[in-house]
């Protein structure tokens, strides 16, 4: 009798050694699974989530930083997206300017209404659709095109501004019809506000937000990272200054830096994490499979100059025989400078010096060379990717973006020339 109960103690215990040694193992062989998968599920489950109360808005930045935000906001980064009012819309309304004419029976009229701004469709004279501008993206630099909200979801409008005609424009890619139907998603949206809040299922296109939780234009806190935890700080601890709880770029690596542009000037990057969770001082690897090009298809000029500015720059002598510049080195983005050649030229004479070997071989003087090195260098070209129909024109209208591709352009050089002499 003891001897089999000793049997049935000891059974028991085996068992439950051989358990235990079991559940152990798995635990090791997740694990493992983890490491050998390059992190990919380790990284889904720390990626920090952004959400909307982080943010504390521009205008809480300007308590502080009043001249700075007041430069900021003359900025084509500040104004690339903006509520539709009228002092952001460039088109006009009065008739006889507010119409494009697909074709003499369909037609699209710009209308204003005091319950605010529509695109009225019209075909035989007969009113069938209108739809309310609610969203400007681009500064109007360019130009501009327009969105709409369907419910929960974001739509472009079939007519844009394209500020080259001075005239409303099919929109850039759109066949020639009334289209209604284009989605906004968000990695689209994503160049264009600092933040919207998502509220759809993650992983489903196009997606749906929150329309009270979109914080538009390219603003402090794209670049500085979500502020309301700064601002809350320094509210309560007026005597510390020292920087808490914001990214200073001046702290950050030169990829850190370059990143930042890269997410919206850095061609076909494909989003690997979903969009608005980058933030910066983050690498953008984490989040993007980074565009790649050749030097065959830049000096080909196969690649756009419109949203590729980083991949031409990085093609560029001058970036590869540095180990600091950034798109900063050449861009004050606290301010407008659009149109200075002189300041950007200026830039350009910190590295190339007179008497050395990077600097100008034409025989103008400093004074001539220094109040304009782009032209040359860095001219503009037809962007293929903002290009619209207007009325009339067979062929679609490009507008003219400055290349980022620093070389010597033997042409542009000689119209320059041409017109000093002149």
């Amino acid at each position: 009798m003891k001897v089999s109960l000793r049997l049935r103690r000891t059974t028991i215990v085996l068992f439950i050694i051989i358990f235990l040694g079991f559940i152990l193992a798995q635990c090791v062989n997740r694990q493992g699974e983890k490491k050998m998968s390059g992190n990919e599920n380790a990284t889904a489950e720390t990626t920090p989530s952004v959400s909307y109360s982080q943010f504390s808005g521009s205008a809480k930045c300007a308590g502080c930083h009043k001249d700075i935000y007041d430069k900021h906001i003359q900025t084509a980064h500040y104004l690339t997206s903006q509520p539709a009012e009228e002092k952001y819309i460039s088109g006009s309304f009065k008739p006889g300017n507010n119409t494009y004419s697909y074709n003499p029976l369909l037609r699209i009229d710009m209308e204003k209404r005091d319950s605010g701004f529509y695109q009225v469709v019209y075909y035989k004279g007969e009113k069938k659709k209108e739809l309310r501008f609610d969203i400007v993206t681009g500064s109007g630099v360019m130009g501009q095109s327009y969105l709409y909200w369907r419910n929960n979801k974001l739509f472009q409008m079939p007519v844009s501004y394209f500020t080259a005609a001075q005239r409303w424009s099919n929109s850039p890619g759109f066949p020639d019809k009334v289209m209604l139907d284009r989605p906004i998603t968000a990695r689209c949206l994503e160049c264009h506000v600092t933040y919207a809040g998502i509220s759809s299922a993650p992983g489903v296109e196009p997606e749906e937000y929150h329309h009270d939780q979109i914080i538009f234009g390219v603003d402090c806190e794209k670049c500085h990272g979500p502020a309301a935890d700064h601002v809350a700080f320094h509210t309560e601890n007026t005597r510390d200054t020292m920087a808490k709880y914001i990214i200073n770029s001046s702290s950050l690596s030169r990829q850190q830096n370059l990143d930042m542009c890269v997410l919206c000037h850095g061609g076909n990057i494909q989003k690997t994490k979903p969009s608005f969770t980058y933030t910066p001082g983050k690498s953008l690897a984490d989040y993007f499979k980074i565009d790649t090009l050749s030097m065959v298809a830049v000096q080909n000029e196969n690649i756009d100059v419109h949203g590729n500015q980083f991949g031409l720059l990085r093609s560029s002598k001058c970036f590869q025989q540095s180990t600091t510049m950034t798109c900063n080195t050449c861009h004050n983005s606290h301010e407008k400078e659009r149109g200075k050649t002189a300041i950007f030229s200026q830039r350009c004479m910190s590295c190339h010096t007179p008497g050395h070997d990077n600097f100008c071989k034409l025989k103008l003087s400093f004074t001539q060379l220094s109040k304009n090195c782009i032209d040359c260098h860095m001219p503009a070209r037809k962007s293929m990717a903002v290009a619209v129909s207007l009325p009339g024109e067979e062929v679609p209208r490009a507008a003219f973006v400055r290349s980022h591709f620093i070389s010597i352009y033997p042409d542009e050089t000689k119209k320059m020339i041409e017109n000093i002499n002149k």
